[in-house]
């Protein structure tokens, strides 16, 4: 009995904590606004989270869905998610702040995460990955390909980039963001020089239950005037099926398909045509 009073009373002292935090950031309250014809309303979401997994803490702000930074708990700095917002990554005014964040969620892990175990059900999210350059495509000219994570729950993944099923090197770190409804999203970024045959792949594996997405993206050009349009082909995986090494793009497999099923359908007229004249000859005695 004992025992219990006292993991109810530590329980307790947490939950004070927990009202605690949202007033100690608390200011005034603003008048509501009134929102004149041609103004928007948006959102800025920093967000602090800690796992279990990999990452095992983390921070994102974004503004409207777009991420802006993430921060380096090891260099206790921000990192922009874009060289363009790299002056903004500079203020660390609210550093002490964001330590608070870092020791509360880690105690709130460490404390009331083993009482809670297997005693509420765990979200899952299957991620759903997507590649695409950053700028119009032209050949020879450096490009950088974005493979786009969504529909991440919790954030404990791995992005691993192949080309024609090399593994590639040098590939830049996996920003993860939290959206709205705390939904997880990421981005992971490859610096390359567009050619001709080029078929690249971005690898996501979901680490707490070993699901795999992934996506290709070729560089199969369609002439619209006088622009190049690049083509990605993409194919989700399930937990359990290996990675295709030499995969079709999308537009060559339906032509095979097509052709595939017109050669069938020739067939068939040919053999039911041998067929009705065989059977409509008249039968000698």
């Amino acid at each position: 009995m004992d025992h219990e009073q006292n993991q109810g009373a530590a329980l307790l002292q947490l939950l004070q904590l927990l009202w605690l935090l949202p007033h100690s950031w608390a200011a005034p309250e603003a008048p509501t606004p009134v929102w004149r014809d041609g103004l928007q309303n948006h959102t800025f979401l920093h967000t602090v989270y800690c796992q279990n997994g990999t990452p095992s803490l983390g921070l994102s702000e974004a503004y409207d869905k777009d991420q802006l930074f993430s921060f380096d708990f090891s260099q206790n700095s921000r990192v922009p998610r874009l060289p363009e917002f790299a002056d903004w990554a500079k203020d660390q005014g609210d550093a002490s702040a964001i330590s608070f964040d870092k020791e509360f969620c880690q105690m709130m892990i460490q404390e009331i995460g083993p009482q809670l175990d297997g005693k509420i059900p765990v979200a899952r999210g299957f991620p759903v990955a997507e590649v695409f350059t950053m700028k119009p495509l032209e050949y020879g000219k450096a490009n950088t390909l974005v493979c786009f994570v969504s529909n991440l729950f919790p954030p404990t993944l791995s992005v691993n980039w192949q080309h024609h099923s090399v593994p590639v090197e040098g590939v830049s770190p996996t920003f993860v963001s939290a959206t709205n409804g705390l939904i997880f999203q990421a981005f992971s970024y490859l610096n390359f020089t567009p050619e001709p045959s080029d078929v690249y792949s971005c690898i996501v594996t979901h680490e707490i239950d070993r699901y795999t997405a992934v996506a290709f993206w070729g560089a199969h050009v369609i002439p619209l005037g006088g622009r190049l349009l690049n083509h990605a082909s993409k194919l989700t995986c399930s937990p359990f099926s290996p990675v295709p090494q030499n995969a079709l793009p999308s537009d060559l497999l339906e032509n095979v398909l097509c052709g595939i099923a017109f050669g069938l359908g020739v067939l068939g007229i040919i053999v039911g045509t041998v067929l009705i004249i065989y059977y409509q000859k008249p039968c000698s005695d």
